[in-house]
């Protein structure tokens, strides 16, 4: 058992596990579920003043150039055309936008315009990057510190004529072609369209410790000159409780950093380098206790508990600060019907469900098997795949003989068009490709261009033209019928009765999807060599050299049919994949089909050579198509591969199969351990807003490498290029290791901030 926890964590779990905060789902532009209803600024999931101020322009844009926004810019009209809700960066840059536009607006506010930023500690240093980005409305943020940045603000704010409500909008409902925005006090407030601007301005988060409630206790920090001279706890482990202990400790005051984590990784690098000065510095005016959490709060005293030795020290103390974030506000969300990522409602478990049951139809009729304890399928849920390719062989003239003339292009897609994996082979490649193109359109970067265009190619030609037109084309025009032809077919597609086209074409899927991914070219009732030799080379040899370079994701992202399907169709679902440890412990799922999968391999070398009638060949049928439920065949192939593989998409991400369950996948996974590829990260760039993680559909916790510098090496990585593409800072890099372990960036751009500062350069 040693030996397997030990495996185990040096396959998957050593690497972080961080999770995802929920937030309200956006698209474009910060489009939500609820027509009319875009959500901008931190609620985007970037807390970065200049990418705050562009969201808010781009969603009045958005709202213009919809065909449904009809705007009256009548400022009488009791109908606003857009309420604006929050009056920070975002939400004044929005009101700017609709004063240029000549809409008629209003921005209500609870607080005070720009109250995160009035709230920050005096002095703070504002940081405005990209420095060379210009956020769409013009607005704009030279200040570096925290007063003149108000200033500034204020006055962009005045020039622009907004004075904002005072109002607290708790819902928002829509009735009819209106929305309404429904006050704590007074009268609905309708538009035509809502800009939600609100930021993370939720409920601080809390301790959860005795002496929480007590007056010593805050949330922020003003002014820190009001506690020199007080011995001051900071709990917390991000860029405020930083730069809130940098500033007490330069105030005089004696401080003491508490943070559950082994070390900082979320602050800025210049925070962090100041908070290991001031720690080692002889004056002793911080003290940094890592992996520490608070245990109970006194009056004149707090009790620190190590979360290694789990043992207690009491320590002197008159002020504690509980600097550890905001929860977003959900529950505005929630009543104003907009989704939330996470959330899983009754609606979302029976959409699931009946799509879930769909795909068990799909994959059962696909494959003809049937139904666990129950048999085949009835006529009803079977439609017959021969009827269209039997009309059209009867159609009469020229067009019905080359239809019932095998010989012909047409006739050898008539006969192919009898079964049931021909339609099902025809929808997926085009699935791949029309939703491919969108990818294109939609993520416009180099590397995702070359990685689409090569996913549709491989889809389309080697596993759907291939097997289903060429090859059977060939064999009906004598390809087959003797020489080096004939030894080519026998070897690879062997005769067969039950195939229209009269050879099992379909083992053709293996030049492209290697074993055990592509696993019936070896489970054969006698072996085929032709295919034992190639899926030998491809996944013992070519695999392990081209992951070693290039790693995992060369395969899935780059070539296989069940990464093509991910990186298109479920391009806009990949933020869905569930994070945390409890995920990452599930990644071993893998493991155990794989060594399923070798252990029939194995049975069935042993039965090749006891013969048909021996226990090792009845072990192997039983394993690989006859045990109830949980056969090879049915519940790898089928239910997991097919059922959930494909059921799962809408909801949980389509990278559910490659990242839990492929057998394939899990040995490129201990492959993957040994390559030199890695994703390389720009530390001082990092602003930890977590984006990169949120957008992993194969569940990698990217932030938790990116924001200590370190080269991301988690081997579920499929190189699909969301997070070096999402990143806004443009802190990611796709490379490798050289030999001398230097790192060698690709050639192909994935990040469109690099991108963009490389064409100005």
């Amino acid at each position: 058992m040693n030996f397997l926890k030990r495996y185990a964590n040096w396959l998957h779990l050593q690497w972080p596990a961080g999770k995802v905060e929920k937030l309200p789902l956006a698209g474009e532009d910060g489009e939500t579920n609820v027509e009319g209803i875009r959500v901008v600024g931190d609620l985007t999931g970037i807390p970065l003043l200049k990418f705050s101020a562009d969201t808010g322009a781009k969603a009045v844009r958005a709202f213009l150039e919809e065909s449904r926004f009809e705007p009256s810019r009548d400022p009488e009209d009791k109908i606003l055309d857009v309420a604006i809700i929050g009056g920070g960066v975002s939400g004044i840059a929005a009101a700017r936008e609709a004063r240029q536009k000549k809409l008629h607006f209003a921005v209500f506010e609870s607080k005070e315009s720009f109250s995160t930023i009035r709230n920050f500690p005096k002095g703070k240093p504002i940081f405005t990057y990209p420095t060379d980005m210009e956020p769409t409305g013009g607005m704009h943020f030279r200040s570096e510190v925290k007063e003149d940045l108000v200033e500034e603000l204020e006055a962009q704010q005045q020039d622009a004529q907004i004075e904002p409500v005072s109002a607290k909008i708790e819902s928002i409902t829509r009735q009819g072609d209106h929305l309404f925005l429904n006050k704590d006090e007074g009268e609905p407030v309708v538009a035509r369209a809502v800009v939600v601007a609100i930021g993370r301005s939720g409920n601080h988060r809390k301790l959860e410790i005795p002496g929480e409630e007590k007056d010593k206790v805050f949330n922020r920090l003003h002014d820190p000159k009001e506690f020199t001279g007080q011995k001051v706890l900071i709990v917390g482990g991000g860029d405020s409780a930083a730069e809130a202990a940098i500033a007490l400790v330069e105030a005089g005051v004696e401080v003491t950093l508490s943070y559950r984590k082994a070390e900082l990784t979320r602050p800025k690098p210049e925070n962090v380098e100041k908070i290991k000065s001031l720690s080692s510095s002889s004056d002793e005016k911080l003290a940094l206790k890592l992996e520490t959490e608070p245990t109970a709060i006194h009056d004149d005293a707090v009790v620190l508990r190590s979360r290694q030795s789990d043992q207690e020290e009491t320590i002197e103390n008159d002020v504690v600060f509980a600097l550890i974030g905001r929860e977003p506000p959900l529950e505005f969300f929630r009543r104003s019907k907009l989704k939330v990522l996470g959330d899983r409602s009754l609606s979302f478990w029976l959409g699931m469900g009946a799509f879930v049951l769909f795909c068990f139809w799909l994959y059962h009729w696909k494959g003809g098997k049937p139904v666990p304890f129950y048999g085949y399928l009835p006529n009803w849920l079977s439609p017959n795949p021969g009827a269209l390719s039997n009309w059209l062989q009867n159609l009469s003239g020229t067009i019905g003989s080359w239809f019932r003339d095998p010989a012909t292009l047409l006739g050898t897609v008539s006969r192919s068009a009898s079964t049931p994996s021909f339609y099902y082979t025809l929808a997926y490649s085009a699935v791949v490709v029309i939703f491919g193109i969108r990818r294109i359109r939609y993520r416009k970067t180099p590397y995702i261009t070359v990685q689409t265009y090569t996913l549709m190619a491989v889809q389309v030609l080697p596993l759907f033209i291939l097997p289903e037109i060429i090859l059977p084309w060939l064999g009906h025009n004598g390809a087959y019928d003797s020489g080096l032809g004939k030894w080519f077919a026998d070897t690879f597609f062997p005769s067969v009765n039950y195939d229209p086209n009269g050879r099992e074409y379909w083992r053709a899927y293996g030049f492209i999807l290697a074993w055990p991914l592509m696993a019936w070219n070896w489970f054969t009732a006698q072996p085929l060599w032709g295919w034992l030799i190639v899926g030998s080379i491809q996944t013992f040899v070519i695999l392990p050299l081209i992951i070693r370079r290039w790693g995992k994701g060369a395969y899935c992202g780059w070539i296989c049919s069940c990464g093509a399907l991910a990186e298109t169709l479920g391009d806009r679902h990949r933020h869905k994949m569930p994070h945390g440890p409890k995920w990452n412990r599930l990644n071993l799922l893998g493991q155990g089909i794989l060594a399923f999968a070798i252990l029939l391999m194995i049975v069935r070398i042993v039965g090749w050579i006891a013969g048909p009638d021996s226990l090792a060949s009845w072990i192997f049928t039983e394993g690989a198509s006859k045990l109830p439920l949980l056969n090879y065949g049915w519940f790898v192939d089928l239910f997991l591969a097919g059922v959930l593989g494909y059921g799962l998409y809408f909801w949980f991400s389509g990278r559910m199969w490659c990242r839990f369950a492929c057998p394939l996948a899990a040995l490129m996974h201990i492959y993957a351990r040994f390559s030199r590829f890695r994703i390389f990260a720009e530390k001082k760039k990092c602003i930890s807003c977590n984006v990169c993680t949120s957008v992993c559909h194969q569940g990698i916790d990217i932030m938790n490498f990116a924001n200590k510098g370190l080269p991301m090496e988690d081997p579920e990585c499929v190189r699909c290029s969301a997070c070096v593409q999402s990143c806004p800072t443009g802190v990611l890099s796709f490379g490798r290791y050289d030999k001398e372990m230097r790192p060698v960036y690709d050639l192909l751009n994935a990040s469109p901030v690099q991108k963009n500062e490389n064409d100005k350069s």
